[in-house]
């Protein structure tokens, strides 16, 4: 009889692989085995050919939702005789190298919904139900191959009825590792300040009760710290302005915009407009936070602290069990933020989240459990903008994404594992390797955040170390950021000292555009050669020549680029100070372009006072600490400073961030040109655009600071003077581009930056860019920010290292 091995790898542990293939042998009358192992799962199959050839097809066509199937070989084998009769699935293999791919957490499917509210289920209200097709993966997960005994559920021995499931390839939790009811697995459990101890929910009585203290103290205005799947969460009635401003005092977060859950999807409709790439990122299996344009007077009570004035709510639904049955209780949308220290990680541990969220005032009570979580991850943030076509950007890439893999383009020779270390906000890192397939993968760490803090530092090598010993990835080469002090590269220069390794340096903003090159060149929509008119807009990134750079025009390709254009630089006295004062940046800016005696500059100079004034002056006119910047991120916040719509930073891109905002409100889509902005054909040399003596194009902002002052002195409503600067920045980015197209041949525009996390400058210098026939590429499986820095490094550096190899060859072949 014909016997095959057929070896299937990607993500395919975790998700009900095994009983699926188990089934379709069943079905299919093959004999044979399945098991998994540390490269994927491996099948011995004997049977007739037909039944060989309709077996395979159907392991591809009919794969469980959640499983990622990248590849199916299948290698014939000497046939057996006839004898050999029946499937089994047969113990895990711990042997060989790692590179099967993990499952990320899954939210909670409509089978396991179902049986939650069924009261005549077993698992009725259990807030740790799951199956196969749902619930933790990578947050349980401590080493391959994914078994119980190496999550944080092996202290769970299972009950008779569990292990029966468990057993059982034709039930729906056969394998499911987190597996578990009431009477054998965690429990939740509940805690505050005046409680002598701490209460279990050992019982469904008990459990529910938990429950409703929780939703009790929500009800009374209190704070309560939930234990989720990857952290701790802070949460509060989203309704009650008071409850919502004393969460914002004790947790340091006066103005960022707080992140709700709401019952359904009904309630999230009521309160926002939703369009129908929203809906699926809302309701589909990794419900991330979805930022969503407010209905102006929404038909549910919100407290007007959740957001400010900011046009967009950050929205989600319940994803865990526990999240179901708190807002089936609780009925009203729910304020859930990280639970941290602002500035420091999530928390995950009970004990330190007392000491930490509760003990420390933060939180009133705190609502547990006893299941360990092995990997720390915050909740994603997803954004869809829609012009010219609805289109889903990451903003912050963790649970339910990471860390699932992202492909790099192909690249020639031998390519070492490559361990890419990185930015210093919004912090990501990232494992490249070449697998036996010959394709190259990249394993991106989940958001870590500012790794300038101690304790996120701390996070950022936690992160490291559980991918490396997961995934068993060894570096052969470290790439970092070139900046002088950021931590992650100074312990990249260290390491590579240490282990003799190489060094690969990536300058911010070249990693910032490979990003968008290696996800479209993988993709397949450009090829890995191209070259890209880059426009890498943010807030600060370490320039090749010294400066601090955020307003670049780069001509570059995946392994090296050429600085074409910028924003005119200006001194930035005070260099960080002058990032949480922008006055200071704004005042620098006018001093640089002799407009501060403009009478719309009066009010700024006011605000500053004249003895400040006067030592800014000294200290640009003398070079103390005022570093030249060419940073559209700080042009954007000056301007939020002169139009008097936010002086004071108090958490990073506020500025520009409200400056967006003001925009909106006055926004018109279907008059582009707002009153008060200049209007011109588009079709000569930008206007403020000139040559420096380098030949790389300076653009000029003075044209658009005048066009600021000059409303402000003529009446013009803020409002509107901010939506004009949006349509001419992004008019004069869109002309500098196609400038640079026309010289250099180059038709396709790549976007990257923390500053195109604004929805208008985005939209309009997409649409502009492609109406000037150049093709327009933004990325879609990392954000914009600094959250694909680590991708961009890792992609850089295997580029060069295969460039490298290619000279070598011909060098030898000479």
């Amino acid at each position: 009889m014909p016997r095959v091995r057929i070896h299937i790898t990607g993500i395919v542990q975790g998700v009900g692989m095994r009983p699926f293939v188990y089934r379709e042998a069943i079905a299919s009358g093959i004999g044979g085995s399945v098991l998994n192992a540390t490269d994927g799962v491996h099948i011995d199959a004997f049977a007739p050919q037909d039944q060989l050839d309709a077996f395979v097809e159907a392991l591809s066509a009919h794969a469980p939702a959640a499983a990622r199937i990248d590849r199916i070989d299948v290698q014939p084998c000497p046939d057996e005789d006839d004898r050999i009769t029946g499937f089994s699935i047969v113990a895990s293999d711990d042997e060989g190298a790692r590179t099967t791919l993990v499952s990320p957490d899954i939210a909670t499917c409509p089978d396991c919904l179902r049986e939650l509210f069924d009261p005549t289920d077993r698992r009725y209200h259990y807030p740790f139900i799951n199956c196969t097709n749902c619930g933790p993966r990578y947050t349980i997960i401590e080493a391959l191959p994914y078994d119980r005994p190496l999550t944080s559920m092996g202290m769970f021995p299972m009950c008779a009825q569990c292990a029966a499931e468990y057993a059982d390839p034709l039930d729906r939790r056969f394998h499911a590792q987190p597996d578990a009811c009431f009477d054998c697995g965690p429990h939740i459990t509940w805690r505050t300040a005046h409680d002598a101890g701490a209460l279990v929910g050992a019982t469904r009585e008990d459990s529910d009760a938990i429950i409703e203290r929780c939703c009790e103290l929500l009800r009374s205005g209190d704070i309560v710290a939930i234990k989720g799947l990857g952290g701790f969460h802070l949460a509060c009635d989203a309704a009650n302005e008071d409850a919502v401003r004393a969460l914002r005092l004790r947790k340091r977060r006066p103005r960022k915009a707080l992140a709700i859950m709401v019952r359904d999807l009904s309630q999230a409709s009521r309160l926002c407009r939703i369009d129908d790439t929203e809906l699926a990122l809302l309701t589909g299996s990794i419900r991330p936070i979805v930022l969503l344009r407010r209905k102006p007077g929404g038909a549910l009570p919100l407290a007007p602290s959740v957001a400010l004035d900011l046009p967009e709510l950050g929205v989600m639904l319940p994803y865990t069990p526990l999240q179901h049955l708190i807002m089936a209780s609780f009925g009203s949308p729910i304020v859930m933020t990280s639970g941290n220290v602002s500035g420091e990680p999530i928390e995950i541990d009970d004990g330190a989240a007392w000491e930490r969220l509760v003990a420390s005032g933060i939180a009133d009570a705190l609502l547990g459990n006893d299941r360990k979580i092995r990997a720390r991850f915050d909740d994603s943030v997803v954004r869809v903008v829609t012009a010219p076509e609805p289109t889903a950007l990451p903003v912050r890439r963790a649970r339910g994404y990471a860390p699932q893999p992202l492909e790099l383009p192909a690249t020639g020779g031998d390519i070492p594992t490559v361990l890419a270390c990185g930015a210093e906000q919004k912090a990501t890192l990232a494992y490249a390797r070449k697998d036996a397939d010959g394709r190259l993968r990249c394993f991106v760490s989940q958001h870590i955040g500012d790794v300038g803090h101690a304790p996120t530092l701390d996070a950022w090598h936690e992160a490291r170390e559980h991918m490396a010993r997961l995934f068993d990835l060894a570096p052969q080469a470290i790439a970092c950021d070139p900046h002088p002090s950021f931590l992650t590269s100074l312990w990249a220069r260290t390491e590579a000292r240490r282990l003799a390794l190489p060094l690969i340096e990536v300058q911010h903003h070249h990693a910032h555009i490979a990003s968008v090159i290696a996800e479209k060149a993988a993709l397949g929509v450009i090829d890995p050669s191209a070259h890209v008119v880059g426009i890498a807009f943010d807030g600060t990134g370490a320039g090749s020549d010294g400066t601090i750079w955020g307003g670049e025009f780069l001509i570059a390709d995946l392994a090296s680029f050429k600085r074409a254009a910028h924003l005119a630089p200006w001194p930035l006295p005070g260099g960080e100070a002058a990032v949480r004062d922008p006055k200071r940046c704004a005042y620098a800016l006018l001093r640089e372009h002799g407009l501060l005696d403009h009478p719309g500059a009066s009010n700024l100079c006011d605000a500053l006072g004249t003895n400040l004034c006067e030592t800014l002056a000294t200290m640009i006119d003398h070079g103390i600490n005022s570093p030249l910047t060419s940073s559209a991120g700080r042009f954007l916040d000056a301007c939020a400073a002169i139009l008097g719509i936010c002086s004071t930073a108090t958490y990073e891109g506020e500025p520009a961030i409200e400056l967006e905002a003001a925009a909106n409100r006055a926004r018109r889509p279907d008059h582009p040109d707002p009153p008060g902005s200049a209007r011109r054909d588009g079709k000569s040399d930008p206007s403020g655009c000139c040559s420096a003596s380098d030949g790389v194009l300076a653009l000029d902002p003075a044209p658009m600071l005048r066009l600021l002052l000059d409303g402000l002195v003529a009446g013009i409503d803020t409002c509107e003077l901010a939506y004009a600067l949006h349509v001419e920045l992004a008019r004069m980015t869109a002309e500098a581009a196609s400038v640079l197209a026309s010289q250099t041949g180059v038709r396709t525009a790549a976007l990257s930056g923390g500053v195109f996390m604004n929805r208008i400058l985005l939209e309009e210098v997409r649409r502009r860019l492609a109406a000037a026939g150049l093709k327009v590429l933004i990325p879609s499986t990392v954000p914009v920010n600094d959250g694909c820095i680590a991708y961009g490094q890792a992609a850089i550096a295997c580029a060069r290292i295969s460039r490298g190899s290619r000279d070598r060859e011909l060098d030898e072949s000479a």
